[in-house]
């Protein structure tokens, strides 16, 4: 094993992680083409650098933009709903070419500053095919999953090497890729104890060998050049899940199933953050989130009331906090026994209806976005099985995108899922605020009435159908 660490080492001081070095500001210039476009603009942004250019569309579908006094950063652009990012420096030329129904597949970088963003989407498209095979890695036993994921993470930074050696790039843009690299993997470790031992024996988490978090010395909680980066957030949010075990066992029974909404666990991982991170904008987005994950999961307004205190007394977001206020009175006219609001929802045949209208029995109530394709073809494919399970209630799936309906159509039919009870929002934005749909995981369960039974459940879970067969044992849910 001292061996994989040695090298782990080496590759370290080879880029360096903690330490990025940038040039001075200068010009740049950054342009594109987009193919089967779902909207008429790209959005360029960077949070650190206050910068948020709109570059629209022409005839041809293309886009171009220069950056005067440009700070060198990994910039965010958007466009359809789609999100990637890209490192700009001073004198760069960067173009990219893509196609929306493949929308990071088919991204390429071409001119003055393309190779290095290149070999940064082949990188954030390993890692995201690994991520969906993680679950599988997580199985092995620790020292046997530490070994493979060292001799993995030094594979890739020998690559990065050879890569850098062949035709050097600079400083900062070397650091960016290897941090995706590194936090990538640091993030299946932290990831690791939550697969491995389950819901119900997560308490074993402090029997993992002493070095398995050795890696932690090298994590750096403020790097503001990776806000932007995927990898870099998918390790926080993991990290301080993790790192707040230790709290959540100290007010629970010792081998009491782990409960992931706990007040304290969650109160725990804001307190983490709170004096971990010193970055504002860092900390502000993971408060946020960790704030609104709970949130969006809670039945118990006393409870709510309570990780908003904790949480108002962190942030320095005034923006969040508004966002934040306005979900929990979304959240508070989402209760069990209330009605579902009254929005709008079209058909295939574009026929126009409200959700109660097309509810006429017990109903699950899924969502999907065509930005989200695993989930989209996991969803449908579930619904089906739980269809021929339970036959007595309706399936019902909204699409959330706000792009032309013809995406919509297009998906269905690419896909050949069945048509029946398929619909988009009339007004995607003030649905998905109305209903509180911060992620395409979201699932009501309604009466015949429309009235809400539960309204955040997880058709994915182990338990889930269990669960139904409760609601249904107890006459929550009446079939006929």
């Amino acid at each position: 094993m001292k061996q994989f660490y040695l090298a782990a080492l080496i590759s370290f001081t080879l880029f360096g992680c903690n330490k990025i070095i940038k040039e001075d500001a200068g010009t740049a210039f950054f342009g594109g083409e987009i193919i089967n476009p779902k909207g008429d603009k790209v959005i360029l942004y960077n949070r650190n650098h206050k910068i948020s250019d709109t570059l629209y569309l022409d005839t041809s579908n293309r886009f171009s933009h220069t950056l005067n006094n440009l700070t060198p950063g990994v910039y965010s652009f958007w466009h359809g709903s789609e999100i990637q990012f890209v490192v700009i420096e001073p004198n760069d030329s960067i173009m990219i070419r893509l196609n929306t129904y493949d929308f990071d597949e088919s991204l390429v970088f071409t001119g003055e500053g393309a190779r290095k963003n290149n070999y940064l989407i082949e990188t954030f498209l390993h890692n995201e095919k690994e991520a969906r095979r993680l679950v599988r890695y997580c199985q092995k036993e620790p020292e046997e999953f530490e070994t493979f994921i060292v001799e993995k993470h030094n594979k890739e930074l020998k690559k990065l090497d050879d890569f850098v050696t062949k035709k050097p790039i600079s400083s900062f843009s070397s650091t960016i890729i290897k941090a995706c690299i590194d936090y990538h993997h640091y993030a299946a470790k932290e990831i690791y104890p939550f697969a491995y031992f389950g819901e119900n024996r997560l308490v074993h988490y402090k029997d993992l060998p002493e070095s398995f978090y050795d890696f932690r010395k090298n994590v750096d909680y403020n790097l503001t050049d990776l806000s932007e980066i995927f990898a870099y957030n998918r390790y926080l949010f993991s990290h301080f899940d993790n790192l707040a075990l230790s709290n959540y066992y100290k007010n629970s029974a010792l081998h009491s199933k782990f409960n992931r909404h706990e007040l304290n666990y969650n109160k725990a991982k804001l307190n983490l953050v709170d004096s971990l991170i010193e970055d504002e904008t860092i900390k502000n987005s993971l408060l946020k989130y960790k704030t609104r994950e709970f949130i969006s999961h809670s039945n118990s307004q006393k409870e709510i009331e309570e990780i908003m205190a904790s949480y108002l007394l962190k942030t320095t977001s005034e923006e969040d906090i508004k966002y934040m206020n306005k979900l929990i009175a979304s959240i508070g006219d989402l209760m069990p026994g209330k009605g579902l609001p009254d929005l709008k929802v079209i058909n295939l045949d574009d026929k126009e209806f409200t959700i109660a209208d097309i509810v006429t029995k017990p109903t699950l109530i899924y969502f999907w976005s065509s930005n989200y394709k695993q989930h989209y073809k996991n969803s449908h494919y579930r619904v089906r099985e739980l269809k021929e399970k339970f036959p007595g209630m309706a399936f019902v799936s909204i699409n959330i995108n706000d792009n032309p309906e013809k995406y919509w159509k297009e998906t269905l039919y690419k896909y050949r899922f069945n048509l029946d009870n398929e619909y988009r929002f009339k007004n995607p934005k003030e649905a998905l605020e109305t209903l509180a749909v911060n992620y395409v995981y979201k699932v009501f369960i309604v009466d015949e009435n429309a009235n809400i039974i539960h309204p955040n459940v997880n058709i994915f879970s182990d338990d889930f159908e269990d669960f139904l067969k409760q609601l249904i044992l107890k006459k929550e849910i009446v079939l006929r």
